[in-house]
């Protein structure tokens, strides 16, 4: 086997607006894998400042861990645990080097072509007026479930923001899901979120920074609002410590991301560990190109099965002017894989 390491440089369409800055690029790692007769390609996309494995020697360190590949024909998942877009990436080539076609990772409806993933509408941080417009955008696109995220704006406006869906939408017409990134001081988060419950909101991810467990379980355990962990799941890698963790702070869901929460079979630990605590999850992207978006989705069908409900948090594709093509497509508010590929 033979494994080859591309670095691209992606470029958003628009700024994509955090509570901890603003992305106008992406860069991206794409690992392609090779036995002679078949190619299998992977994509390793950390998060600056976010990823457990936004590292320096980035690049250095996943060709040692590809060399290892080459050499033994298998990865080294206990050396990787602390490197999950790297595993990721890894894991997705492995995959589509032994699947006809390639971009099928899994066998399921999805992957067909039989069946779509509903997801969410993704509403970036701006100023007011910017993420109205985008809030109108996706209710004219007929998106069930939106995500607004907050904690860039005045708390108020942002309110406000919330409070407009709910005079045009009923609960029952639009789902309403809030992602805070951790923007909200602890000393205020319980006062924000009581405001926030008027508006029959599905849940709140990590309202607070991650890191402060004891902080997270008792907003978990008063708030009037699901909560959702995202930020809070990076860096922890080991079973016992994930199982540690999400029984001192038993939040109401978990989100995963596979390039930043342990790759393909992180997140399916994650997933299972939660299922035993009565702890619901979804998986979303993180800002990948195509290549990854195809195998969140895939792993995200495999996973919850041929006949998910909940709205997941896959990109659409459309995040950036050079993206690769691969055979996705959103009609309504579901990602599809195209029955001509």
């Amino acid at each position: 086997m033979k494994i080859t390491i591309e670095e691209r440089t992606l470029h958003f369409r628009q700024p994509a607006g955090t509570s901890r800055g603003v992305y106008t690029e992406r860069r991206s790692w794409f690992v392609t894998a090779t036995d002679g007769s078949s190619v299998g390609i992977g994509e390793c996309a950390p998060l600056p400042k976010l990823s457990c494995d936004d590292i320096p020697d980035y690049a250095g360190v996943l060709r040692c861990f590809c060399d290892d590949v080459e050499r033994t024909g298998v990865i080294p998942y206990d050396d990787l645990r602390d490197y999950p877009s790297m595993l990721f990436g890894l894991e997705t080539a492995l995959l589509s080097l032994h699947q006809s076609p390639n971009i099928r990772l899994f066998d399921s409806a999805f992957s067909r072509g039989e069946a779509g993933i509903p997801i969410n509408g993704l509403v970036w941080m701006g100023t007011y007026e910017e993420m109205l417009q985008r809030m109108e955008q996706k209710l004219q696109q007929g998106f069930h479930c939106v995500k607004l995220k907050i904690g860039a704006i005045d708390f108020d406006r942002e309110l406000d923001l919330v409070k407009r869906i709910r005079q045009r939408f009923s609960y029952h017409e639009v789902e309403l899901r809030l992602d805070a990134n951790g923007a909200f001081p602890y000393e205020e988060a319980l006062y924000k979120l009581e405001l926030l419950s008027q508006y029959n909101i599905h849940s709140i991810e990590q309202p607070i920074r991650q890191g402060q467990w004891a902080y997270m379980s008792e907003l978990c355990r008063e708030s009037p609002l699901p909560i959702a962990l995202d930020e809070e799941l990076i860096g922890v890698n080991n079973p016992d410590q994930k199982r540690q963790m999400l029984n001192i702070i038993r939040p109401a869901y978990i989100i995963l991301k596979p390039s930043l929460h342990g790759g393909m079979r992180g997140t399916r630990e994650w997933v299972s560990i939660a299922r035993d605590m009565g702890i619901g999850s979804w998986i979303t992207s993180a800002l990948e190109s195509n290549v990854g978006l195809n195998a969140v989705a895939q792993l995200c069908a495999d996973i919850y099965g041929d006949h998910i409900t909940m709205p997941q948090g896959l990109g659409t594709g459309q995040l950036f002017t050079d993206n690769i093509p691969m055979p996705l497509e959103i009609s309504g508010d579901q990602l599809w894989v195209s029955k001509n590929s």
